[in-house]
């Protein structure tokens, strides 16, 4: 039995348990939503400050990425689960009202929470883009000049990320953001 016939695969490109594929990559567009949406919120909070120029570049980045996982969804003939994106959306918005030590007003904490989650995201969605190019090698309807760059991408916004967050995190805690920096770095 040939790669292209064996069980749960597709005719064209090799791509196996499509539908499965289709999960994937809706449930990562979803994501990509709640980053967007978490992104907006920082950047209301941050304006005016040395975090504004780079949580604008992020979200342009965010909304392109949002963008690519779309055209590649139907680049494969994936459809749009437009109920995950909507889910994602409420998600985010009800995670605001988390206990965060305080009831009617933003927690300082709160900040530290949010660089440290988009941090996160940021690395899940590396993989996400490294899993889609390893599938490029095997599937010509991906653009793999495109999740390459993706890949570094968000390489670039984790690195920026985890300095914010460390910076963050001394502002709220004490210590030096430049101790912690050299502590990631062995």
């Amino acid at each position: 039995m040939s790669e292209s016939t064996s069980p749960g695969s597709t005719a064209s490109g090799g791509i196996r348990h499509a539908d499965l594929l289709g999960i994937y990559v809706n449930d990562h567009m979803a994501a990509a939503t709640g980053g967007v949406e978490l992104v907006s919120r920082m950047l209301s909070r941050h304006r005016g400050t040395a975090y504004e120029p780079h949580l604008e570049m992020l979200l342009d980045e965010l909304r392109e990425e949002r963008s690519a996982h779309v055209s590649m969804a139907g680049a494969l003939g994936i459809p749009v689960r437009t109920y995950k994106q909507l889910g994602t959306w409420v998600a985010e918005k009800l995670s605001r009202a988390k206990l965060n030590g305080r009831l009617l007003t933003r927690s300082p904490l709160s900040d530290l929470v949010e660089f440290e989650f988009i941090a996160t995201a940021v690395l899940a969605k590396r993989a996400g883009f490294e899993t889609l190019l390893e599938l490029a090698a095997v599937e010509p309807r991906l653009d793999r000049a495109l999740l390459e760059r993706l890949v570094a991408q968000a390489d670039d916004q984790h690195q920026w990320l985890a300095d914010a967050r460390r910076e963050v995190a001394a502002q709220l805690f004490g210590g030096s953001a430049g101790a912690a920096d050299r502590a990631a770095d062995t």
